[in-house]
Order: C-alpha cells, then sequence, then structure tokens
C-alpha cells in the first residue's frame, strides 16, 4: 500500500503542545473515500503522526487516489479541527481554511517518496 508524508513547519519550543493537538485525534467513522460513483475512491487504512523539534511529519496509507484522499480529508471536522488548533503553533502559514486551501497546502507539503519496500502482505 502507497504512503503519503506530509510535512509541517512547526515553532521550536512547542513540541508538547503540538503533541497535545494530536493526543485526541479520532479516525474518521469509515476508512472509504467516496468516489463519483458506487465505488469508493480510495481507503484510508492508517495515519501516524512524528514530530521532531521544528519538524511534523504526519504519514498516511491508503489505497486508491490520492487527489481523492486530499479532497475528504478536505472536509473531515477532526481534521479541519486539527489544522485549526496547530494554527498559532507553525512557523509557516497553511491555507487550509476552504477544501481548495487545503488540497493545494496538501499536495505543497507532500514529501517525495524516494523508496517504499513492504512485505508481501495476504
Amino acid at each position: 500500500m502507497p504512503f503519503a508524508a506530509l510535512t509541517y513547519d512547526i515553532r521550536p519550543g512547542c513540541e508538547d503542545e503540538v503533541a497535545e493537538v494530536f493526543a485526541g485525534f479520532r479516525r474518521v467513522g469509515s476508512p472509504s473515500v467516496p468516489g463519483t460513483g458506487a465505488s469508493p475512491a480510495a481507503r484510508l487504512l492508517a495515519t501516524a503522526v512524528f514530530l521532531r523539534d521544528a519538524t511534523l511529519v504526519r504519514v498516511i496509507e491508503y489505497e486508491g487516489d490520492l487527489d481523492a484522499v486530499a479532497r475528504h480529508m478536505a472536509c473531515q471536522p477532526s481534521v479541519q479541527e486539527v489544522e485549526r488548533r496547530l494554527k498559532p503553533y507553525l512557523n509557516s502559514p497553511r491555507d487550509t481554511d476552504t477544501p481548495e486551501g487545503f488540497v493545494r497546502t496538501f499536495h505543497q507539503s507532500l514529501l517525495r517518496c524516494i523508496t517504499h519496500l513492504g512485505a508481501p502482505r495476504d
């Protein structure tokens, strides 16, 4: 399954506050990302968040269309709440108040995947 890694530029010294923002984060009700028609466009399999000094990285494991994942995340209340709560701790502002801004910011903060190695899954 592919992974997407998104970076956040955090103000130094705010690591505990940022960790607190993510402490209560919960998955959305369904891992399915709606598509056009009956079939889902993607599935969200897992999310992990890593923090060191001024760098926060959110890693998303998914199946399907990454653009659909970004659009879906843009409309999730829990994701919107995290983005709102992170604003005071960011070195660089993120335009995530609208779905269009969120999707644009999602793609701008996406790390390029250099390699992805995994064991075969059943």
